[in-house]
């Protein structure tokens, strides 16, 4: 009896300490098929689980791109995409307790109230564990609004927020960003306490590259816009921490791969482009940690 309480023991500690391993959001072109998923044991080395989940059914054009899922204190997944290039004033929704099955999709409309909205673009989340709730940011151009470079009007973005504790009610939708030029592609990240970064694109032409932002608070102001980090056509940042380092991929996607820079102060940073691999025809989305019991659901 005292060696099954034993073994009993070290079976619900092991449950408790399970491994974790990285989850990266991911859909391939047409952006018509799915939600698709990377994993990694060490976050650099990925690869792919090798099927798709949550075909789109919401929005004008049906399609899933800039996948970004964030999880509750409740254990729920939470799933935003955008769901159309250009004509949705929302975005699509979905949730999960195992990554594998999925509530109904919902369509959020968040911009409804700004008719001339040309889109809305890459939703992406974060659980604020101070005011309990979740953010969600996007990019959106509203021609007319702000001043703009050489971009059409209809390309000039700024980066709009709304937050929901539970993705029923949400709060009126707010201009988050504003920095004086065309930005899409952001991500909130939580170095410490009080302290917060925005990494983004300035979508601006030429430049189409990534930058970042400070802030003390996950819903800002962030400002001290710092010079690129990247060369220019890259998009879709990804940032997640391993160890001491944290690790920014990105799109290259004129040349049609993935890169990565490393940092610890995101001020300055190191490229990772040999250190890495990312399977080819994977399109950005958020990376973020499960229990291994998770994944084995997901490539089952």
């Amino acid at each position: 009896m005292k060696n099954y309480l034993y073994i009993l023991g070290l079976l619900l500690a092991s449950c408790g300490t399970q491994k974790e391993v990285y989850m990266f959001t991911s859909f391939h072109e047409p952006a018509n098929e799915g939600l698709r998923f990377l994993y990694s044991q060490d976050g650099y080395h990925w690869k792919e689980a090798g099927k798709t989940f949550l075909k789109p059914e919401t929005g004008l054009q049906k399609v899933m791109r800039d996948p970004s899922i964030a999880q509750g204190p409740d254990g729920t997944f939470h799933l935003v995409w955008t769901s159309s290039w250009r004509g949705d004033k929302g975005f699509g929704y979905a949730s999960s307790k195992d990554l594998v099955h999925w509530s109904e999709q919902r369509f959020i409309p968040v911009m409804e109230t700004e008719p001339s909205t040309v889109n809305v673009w890459a939703p992406e989340l974060f659980y604020d564990a101070d005011s309990k709730q979740f953010i969600i940011i996007w990019a959106s151009a509203i021609p007319g609004r702000f001043d703009r470079g050489i971009e059409e009007d209809s390309n000039n973005h700024r980066l709009y927020v709304t937050a929901t504790p539970d993705f029923k009610t949400f709060s009126p939708t707010k201009l988050f960003l504003d920095p004086g030029f065309s930005v899409i592609d952001a991500v909130i990240v939580k170095k410490a306490d009080h302290d917060y970064v925005l990494v983004l694109k300035d979508n601006t032409r030429p430049n189409r590259n990534i930058k970042v932002a400070y802030g003390s608070s996950a819903l800002g102001p962030y400002t001290n816009v710092t010079a690129a980090f990247t060369d220019s056509f890259t998009e879709g940042p990804s940032v997640v921490k391993t160890g001491k380092e944290w690790l920014i991929y990105f799109d290259t996607y004129r040349e049609k791969k993935y890169d990565a820079v490393k940092t610890t102060d995101f001020k300055t940073f190191t490229p990772l482009k040999e250190e890495i691999s990312v399977p080819e025809g994977h399109k950005h989305g958020t990376i973020f940690k499960v229990k291994q019991q998770v994944l084995k659901k997901i490539l089952h």
